[in-house]
Formats: C-alpha cells, sequence, structure tokens
C-alpha cells in the first residue's frame, strides 16, 4: 500500500511497501526528503518530499491513456469554473511510473478536444544540473513551431525551492518548535544548493525561459529572490516574467524586493484562513509573531508588487470564487474566525479579482488578448450571478459562474443552484 497526501509532500507506506522498495534502516535520506524512523532507524511508514521517490520504481504506472482521459475529465472540470486557461507546474518530468501530460495535451490538440490555452511548466529535476536548460529550451522551440497559436506554451521551468510547512520542511530562516514550544534545530529543506538556484535561474533567464519558483518559507522566498537579483546583475532587466509560487511566509524586508526585481506574486488565496492543517500542523510549531505573517497580500499590494492567481489544484479547490472570497475576507463563509494575519491583510475585491484575470493573463503572457474584455481581445469570458461588486464582501462566495465562454463561443451553462457555505469546506481538499 503506497499512499500520498494531498497536497503530494508526503507519503505513506506499509511494511511490505516498504520491502518491495529496498527501503532499510540503512537506507539514508535524500538531500530533498526525510524518512520518519522508528527509534533503531528503520522506516516508520512516513516519507517526506524526495523520500517519497524511493518507492518510484516499484510503484504502479499511469497510463498515457488514462492520462489523456484525466486531461478531458479536468478540463471540464475547469471550464465549469470559469476558466479558460491554466498553467501546469509539472510537465516533461522523467518520473517512472507517472505520464507525462505532454503527451496528453499534444493529443487533444491533434484531436481538436483542447479548448483551452495551457501554459506547460517543465519540470526541474531537483539533482539534475544546468544542462536541463539546453533540453527545455528546444522542447519549448519545438512546441512553438507546432503550435504558432500558443495553444500549448512550454516556454516556463518549475523548480521547487522547498516543501511545505505542516511536515516542516518549508526552508525559515528560524527554527520551528517541537510540541512543546522549544526550539530545534530544523530549519526546513532548501531542496537546491543556493549557489547552484542561483546558477539555473542566471541560465534560464538568460535562454528566455520563465523561472516559476515553488516558495513557501521565508527562507526561501529570499534564496529565490537572490537567485533573480543575481540573473538580473548578469543577463540585465528580466524579459521572463518569473514568478513565486505559495508565499506563505515572507520577511518585511523582502516584500518591496518583489516589485525592484519584477518578481511576480503568484498567490493560492484559498490557503489564507483559518484551518485545521494551519491551526494544527503549522503554527504551533512556528516562532512567535508568524502568524502574522502568513500569506501577507496586503504587504504585497501596498507594495505595488505585481500579483496573479491560481490554485495549485488538484492539492486544493481550483474554484476562483472561493479563493477571491478568502482573499477579500482572509475567513471562511459565516467562520467565527478572526482574519488570518489580521485585517490589514485583505485585498480589495478588484485587486483579488484582477490578480486571477488580467494577473495571470500576464504571468502566463498572454495578456496581449486574454484577461482583458477589450476590442480585438479572444473574448475568453466568464458570467457571474450575483454581480460580486454589487454584494457584502461577506456574501462573495454566493457568486456563481452561469456561464464560459472561449474565443467567444459559449463551452459552459450552469444548472441555478444555490452556492452554499459548504462548497468551501477546507482550502487543502482536492
Amino acid at each position: 500500500m503506497l499512499l500520498q497526501s494531498r497536497d503530494h509532500h508526503s507519503t505513506w507506506a506499509s511494511t511490505e511497501a516498504i520491502r518491495r522498495a529496498g527501503v532499510t534502516a540503512e537506507t539514508p535520506d535524500p538531500e530533498d526528503g526525510r524518512i520518519v524512523r522508528e527509534a533503531d532507524g528503520h522506516p516508520a511508514g512516513t516519507f517526506h518530499e524526495g523520500a517519497g521517490d524511493l518507492f518510484a520504481h516499484v510503484r504502479p504506472a499511469t497510463s498515457t491513456e488514462l492520462a489523456y482521459q484525466g486531461l478531458l475529465r479536468a478540463q471540464e472540470e475547469l471550464i465549469a469554473l470559469g476558466i479558460t486557461g491554466w498553467q501546469d507546474a509539472m510537465v516533461g518530468a522523467d518520473v517512472a511510473g507517472i505520464a507525462d501530460p505532454i503527451s496528453a495535451y499534444e493529443r487533444a490538440l491533434h484531436e481538436g478536444t483542447l479548448a483551452v490555452h495551457v501554459v506547460g511548466a517543465q519540470w526541474w529535476v531537483r539533482d539534475g544540473g544546468v544542462d536541463q536548460v539546453a533540453r527545455m529550451v528546444a522542447r519549448r522551440e519545438a512546441a512553438a513551431a507546432a503550435h504558432p497559436d500558443r495553444r500549448l506554451d512550454l516556454g516556463t521551468t518549475k523548480i521547487m525551492v522547498d516543501g511545505v510547512a505542516e511536515n516542516q520542511t518549508a526552508a525559515m530562516l528560524t527554527p520551528y518548535r517541537d510540541e512543546t514550544g522549544h526550539d530545534t534545530c530544523n530549519h526546513g529543506l532548501s531542496f537546491i544548493d543556493p549557489e547552484r538556484l542561483r546558477e539555473y535561474v542566471i541560465a534560464l533567464d538568460a535562454a528566455g525561459q520563465q523561472v516559476h519558483m515553488h516558495a513557501l518559507g521565508d527562507r526561501a522566498v529570499r534564496e529565490a529572490l537572490d537567485a533573480l537579483q543575481s540573473a538580473r546583475e548578469v543577463n540585465g532587466d528580466p524579459v521572463g516574467r518569473h514568478h513565486l509560487a505559495h508565499l506563505q511566509i515572507v520577511a518585511e524586508a523582502d516584500v518591496a524586493r518583489f516589485a525592484d526585481l519584477d518578481a511576480v506574486a503568484n498567490l493560492q488565496a484559498l490557503w489564507a484562513t483559518h484551518e485545521d492543517q494551519l491551526d494544527e500542523l503549522t503554527l504551533p510549531f512556528l516562532q512567535d509573531g508568524q502568524e502574522a505573517r502568513q500569506y501577507p497580500f496586503g504587504d504585497f499590494a501596498r507594495a505595488g508588487v505585481r500579483l496573479a492567481a491560481g490554485s495549485d489544484w488538484p492539492v486544493s479547490s481550483a474554484d476562483p470564487i472561493a479563493a477571491i472570497h478568502i482573499a477579500v475576507n482572509r475567513a471562511y463563509p459565516e467562520s467565527t474566525q478572526p482574519p488570518l494575519g489580521g485585517a490589514h491583510q485583505r485585498l480589495d475585491l478588484e485587486t483579488a479579482l484582477a490578480a486571477y484575470t488580467s494577473g495571470s493573463a500576464y504571468v502566463n503572457r498572454r495578456d496581449h488578448d486574454t484577461g482583458s474584455i477589450r476590442e480585438g481581445y479572444l473574448a475568453n469570458l466568464v458570467v457571474l450571478d450575483p454581480n460580486p461588486f454589487a454584494v457584502a464582501p461577506e456574501d462573495l462566495y454566493r457568486t456563481r459562474v452561469t456561464s464560459t465562454w472561449i474565443e467567444g463561443e459559449p463551452v459552459h451553462t450552469a444548472s441555478l443552484e444555490p452556492r452554499t457555505a459548504h462548497h468551501t469546506s477546507h482550502p487543502k481538499e482536492s
């Protein structure tokens, strides 16, 4: 038995699975992961981050047919939520047993079943080297030649800088605490040495490849910004529209650096609220004062940082309305909890909605024809009811997509069922 956590950052394995994988007490922790162990060193059954890859050679494979059917089903789900294009944050990965989504996208384009525009973020292998850049550029250019309409764009690279706070692998400037409130020696994991990260980002930027970095802890954010700063010093002003995603904790001193470096803050607003995963698995193990630094969206807006918004689906719901509600309220519908991080971290509705439309179009290099309603654009449109600007902020979640249009054609019409608070029950439920 092999199970993954819903955020894909931890794996649970049965004794038989551990035996088949050949993992023993002598198996060392990988640089980008941890094996939770019994007192004698034997694996206890929980494997964080890269340690889950120890099972890659024994887990069942995903067929290309299943991946294709999954793409079509996903497209149906996302269009119903008013999503007319997306960035897929993991394509081109050479992972045993996992079908590369690129083949599914290519088949959908060939068969005429892909209705949306997709930016595929090519996966950076953490223990690989800078030679990956040339392969990614070649794949990007091949896709551009095959799809001049950019229905499939491979001009982005996804780099995982750190893990997540729930399993204490997010890279922090300060140590995590233990169950008694005392400091540990654990500051989380930097999946890539900062010197190597700078080397890779400089090379990607020079090659015209957009860099999309998962940076969740404040140390990871700083390391990612340092890499972008090095790229600017070597290559000049960036043109890649590089972005940092998740941004759970950001040091105050680093907020303004986003605007200085033309780095886009890629927000997952659905997570910016009190909920069990945050309140039970994260906040008790952080330093005093770090609750106030959770998802500092308001700080970004006041510093003039360019914002984009996404979901990290299927880690959490892809519903933009549910996320916008939390971006504006910093709390669940009908919640009695105080706003996470304080009311000053709320976004106004116009800013939150722009992050999900023109902001996402900008970061995906589609702002010349999508993200706004104007003459000459593709008429990728969503009709909402009620008008979110005509309801109280605490009622935003009641707004729903009644129809979705792509290139001027209706591709989805909703049934008229009322939306209730139940639809946004947990930010990290897939």
